[in-house]
């Protein structure tokens, strides 16, 4: 009988270490069925590696993006391709939809008021100014890359992230630019260094761009 409770035991953790991995190497980009995504993570890699000059060291080019924008020395005039900002505008053309990896700062407040049981501000949802944009930290796509990583680190800041989305995005860079180098080169947080980081900048400043 121990014996047989061995080979059991063997068995599950045999068919689990598979699962595991397979959880590591999926695709978060296949929630969207227009392949936005994926166009514009291929479009955000082309810009780093072509305005760093590292080759194809990943690791290096994505930290000097992150130290970058964690110090607010990144030169937003030169970095991003006329692509991106193309691929930025389309995502903003998508506010309000289903699929949408952007919300409206003030939806998100009253979804914060719908649990608090109070009620929001009116300053931020005036109707004669545009309103703040920031990354939904509980879409399907973000839940994606959280659930699909094994980084304790990176983990724990999405949890923090969802509860409050109001911190900077060089905060943010700090931050992943602490993780180890195998975390950071995992397609989870390439990509969520690519659409919070990258694109929620574009987000901001694509209107300067003709």
């Amino acid at each position: 009988m121990p014996h047989k409770i061995r080979l059991i035991t063997i068995s599950i953790i045999l068919f689990l270490f598979p699962l595991t991995n397979q959880a590591q190497n999926y695709d978060c980009s296949n929630v969207d069925k227009t392949g936005l995504l994926k166009k514009a993570y291929a479009s955000f890699e082309k810009d780093v590696f072509s305005y760093y000059n590292f080759g194809t060291d990943s690791i290096k080019a994505f930290r000097t993006f992150l130290a970058e924008v964690a110090s607010l020395s990144l030169d937003l005039r030169k970095l991003p391709s006329d692509n991106s900002i193309r691929l930025t505008r389309e995502f903003k053309g998508r506010i309000g939809t289903k699929n949408s990896i952007w919300i409206r700062l003030s939806d998100y407040e009253k979804n914060e008021a719908a649990k608090k049981s109070y009620t929001p501000s009116s300053t931020s949802s005036k109707t004669n100014k545009e309103e703040i944009l920031i990354f939904n930290y509980r879409g399907g796509f973000i839940q994606c890359l959280k659930n699909t990583n094994n980084s304790k680190e990176f983990k724990e800041l999405i949890y923090k992230l969802e509860n409050d989305g109001n911190i900077s995005t060089s905060l943010i860079a700090q931050k992943i630019y602490y993780l180890k180098d195998e975390e950071i080169n995992t397609p989870q947080i390439k990509k969520y260094i690519a659409f919070d980081i990258y694109y929620s900048i574009l987000m901001v400043i694509e209107k300067a761009f003709k």
